[in-house]
């Protein structure tokens, strides 16, 4: 039992807030490429993303593994996140930081959503039982050459200040 849910219950609901925060995500990431805010969802992305972080944590471990790691920084990203877009409100050089520790922590959740595929997925662990085979390696190595290529793309167009002045 984890939180009076059974495991997998609780499995479920965290895979839910993870898809949640995986597609709101990109939609928030999508609106900066044309310099949108849209606030709700960036608040309902920023959330579901901290709990995806958080609920990976109960679930039992008798050693510290690769996905508490990368919950862990995770969090520490998401905390310069909400610190630059609500404490700072994107103000200068906080609005690129902003941006990429948003994007940065959209890629945390797909990196482990396609590390999961791989262990999940029948025809994807055949391909990387081990997740140190070549093709593990190359769809990861396309997620971040994808995430890099959308920080870029989004610290070059989100401006949300220039719409507000407008």
């Amino acid at each position: 039992m984890i939180l009076g849910m059974s495991l997998s219950a609780f499995t479920a609901l965290h895979v839910i807030i993870s898809l949640v925060a995986i597609v709101v995500g990109l939609a928030v990431v999508f609106g900066m490429f044309g310099g949108h805010a849209m606030a709700p969802w960036t608040a309902l992305f920023l959330l579901a993303t901290i709990l995806t972080s958080v609920t990976g944590f109960f679930f039992p471990a008798a050693k510290l593994l690769p996905s508490h790691i990368v919950g862990l920084i995770s969090l520490a990203v998401l905390g310069v996140a909400l610190f630059a877009l609500y404490s700072r409100r994107l103000a200068g050089s906080w609005r690129w930081v902003y941006v990429v520790t948003a994007v940065l922590a959209l890629y945390f959740n797909v990196f482990v959503l396609v590390a999961q595929g791989f262990m999940k997925v029948p025809a994807l662990n055949a391909l990387a039982p081990t997740q140190a085979e070549p093709p593990f390696a190359i769809a990861q190595g396309v997620v971040m050459l994808l995430f890099v290529v959308f920080g870029v793309i989004a610290v070059r167009k989100f401006y949300p200040e220039r719409l507000r002045a407008a």
